[in-house]
């Protein structure tokens, strides 16, 4: 360079910090911009990071640009995490990846082996696992094994002052009000409950996609809103009013359709197999029908296709599901219609020894003694649509009976129709008839039911293609539970109110009997 007077220049770019250089007769090198060096910066951290440049300019050969000062982002906190089941560790590697040190603690060794090779740490109790750890997320089976977890094994007595406890298991309303008082007898009313029961499968699970409800107070959501949207799909993080046993309620209600469809799925395939239907054209037949589709007959049936492998969700899971429903059900002295009938199935299955075993499994149940009897129906295409209205009528009772338990424990009806809608519950009836029953539910018509608009589907004639179902059925000898007790809740609505009413008008069932 010339001896001359240096000349600076200056230029604003977002996402990159330029600094003054002395003009130069040849500026084409790589970094140069014109007469400007362009130092690249995330621009997330221009905000928060303040940096002090020493230009050396002596030596023309190499212009760098040190920081002096820098103020590191604040790390990540520690998580520890209770119970590494199918969603369990497939939530706490999710963290894992996520840059989270987790600290995980189950009973199964081989889990804690496999945590450990997926870059998670381990503890050998629940209080070594959340000692000194601000976050804690427990998700095992069942509200007594929290119990014991938090409190026969000292957990509570470990976490810091203020941690934030995320209880992601399924449990009873009255269970996680429960240990919220529990908490504050115990001298941990620091501690920051969120009732925060999850939905969505192993495989969203692992790709932190989950549906999630949550209920808790403010300063609990502030402090922990960041973890949940960690777990949670973007769209699919609900925070339900009510606080602590609301987000147990959401998830109670959810699970009315869970159990009704899971089981469905194996009714409507027992049935096909009855019927000598190819079983695979079948669930390709129901996933593309209009009325018949639900979230867990195409998650479901593939397992049923492959010997009930991999083992995705027991029985016994479902079966503790059913049993949180139907309690509370009595407690609220609301009519679980479905899922009681769907639970008597289940408890069938456990008697055979089928609880460990993924509940696709459940198809055993119905296909036993198919091919001795024969039907009506003589073409694949009238078989197939006898399986979808099947499926169509039991879907739409399974609706009915979610929203009007939704309506029975106070939850916002149209809160619970956008989470279930996507998610396992999710369901081509519910879908179509959901708003027209919570419309009824606001204007004080779900007792006395509603006629069918031009144009719209009758409840008549969803019966009538019910009981064809039903009686093919009867014929070939195949067990309908489900289809049966829906056909009975449908004729019973019909018998009140008319052969005018509204599909949706079924709801009517439930409604004058809460």
């Amino acid at each position: 360079m010339n001896g001359g007077p240096k000349e600076f220049t200056r230029m604003a770019l977002i996402g990159t910090l330029t600094v003054d250089l002395p003009r130069m007769r040849d500026s084409r090198r790589e970094g140069a911009l014109g007469n400007h060096f362009v130092v690249p910066l995330q621009t997330d951290l221009l905000q928060p990071i303040q940096r002090t440049l020493v230009l050396e300019s002596n030596n023309p050969q190499s212009h760098i640009h040190r920081p002096t000062q820098t103020k590191m982002a604040d790390p990540k906190p520690q998580i520890s995490f209770i119970g590494l089941g199918a969603m369990g560790f497939g939530m706490a590697t999710h963290l894992v990846k996520r840059g989270y040190s987790v600290t995980g603690f189950d009973v199964w060794a081989p889990t804690l082996e496999k945590f450990r090779s997926a870059g998670g740490q381990t503890a050998t109790t629940p209080s070594e696992a959340v000692a000194d750890k601000p976050y804690c997320v427990c998700m095992v089976a069942t509200a007594a094994q929290a119990h014991s977890v938090l409190f026969d094994h000292k957990a509570v007595d470990s976490l810091p002052q203020g941690a934030v406890l995320l209880l992601c298991s399924t449990v009873p309303c009255e269970y996680v009000q429960s240990l919220e008082k529990q908490l504050v007898d115990y001298g941990r009313s620091d501690i920051l409950l969120v009732d925060s029961p999850v939905s969505g499968g192993v495989a969203r699970a692992a790709d932190g996609t989950l549906s999630i409800m949550a209920g808790m107070s403010s300063a609990a959501l502030e402090k922990a809103r960041f973890l949940l949207e960690e777990l949670a799909d973007p769209a699919k993080l609900y925070i339900v009013e009510g606080g602590i046993g609301s987000g147990s309620n959401m998830k109670m209600v959810h699970q009315v359709l869970a159990a009704c469809q899971i089981l469905s799925s194996s009714e409507a395939m027992g049935f096909a197999d009855h019927l000598g239907l190819d079983l695979a054209k079948t669930v390709e037949a129901v996933n593309k029908s209009e009325d018949a589709w639900n979230w867990m007959f195409e998650h479901r049936t593939p397992r049923m296709l492959t010997e009930y492998k991999p083992i995705a969700s027991a029985v016994n899971i479902i079966i503790k599901d059913t049993g949180i429903i139907t309690a509370e059900g009595r407690k609220a002295q609301f009519p679980t219609l479905m899922t009681s009938t769907a639970e008597q199935v289940y408890f069938a299955g456990v008697g055979r020894g089928f609880g460990p075993d993924d509940d696709s499994s459940l198809i055993r149940l119905y296909n036993e003694g198919k091919g001795n009897f024969k039907g009506l129906a003589e073409s694949e295409e009238d078989k197939i649509q006898l399986v979808l209205d099947l499926l169509g009528g039991i879907t739409l009772c399974a609706a009915a009976e979610a929203l009007a338990f939704a309506h029975a424990v106070g939850l916002d009806l149209d809160q619970v129709y956008e989470l279930c809608i996507n998610a396992a519950g999710g369901s081509k009836a519910l879908q179509k008839f959901g708003p027209e029953i919570i419309k009824a539910y606001k204007e004080g018509s779900a007792v006395q039911g509603w006629s069918v608009a031009d144009g719209g589907v009758g409840l008549k004639e969803v019966a009538n293609r019910l009981q064809a179902a039903v009686e093919e059925a009867q014929r070939v000898k195949a067990p309908l539970f489900l289809g049966g007790q829906a056909l009975n809740i449908i004729r019973l609505a019909l018998r009140s109110g008319g052969d005018g009413l509204a599909a949706g008008a079924v709801v009517k069932v439930w409604a004058a009997a809460n």
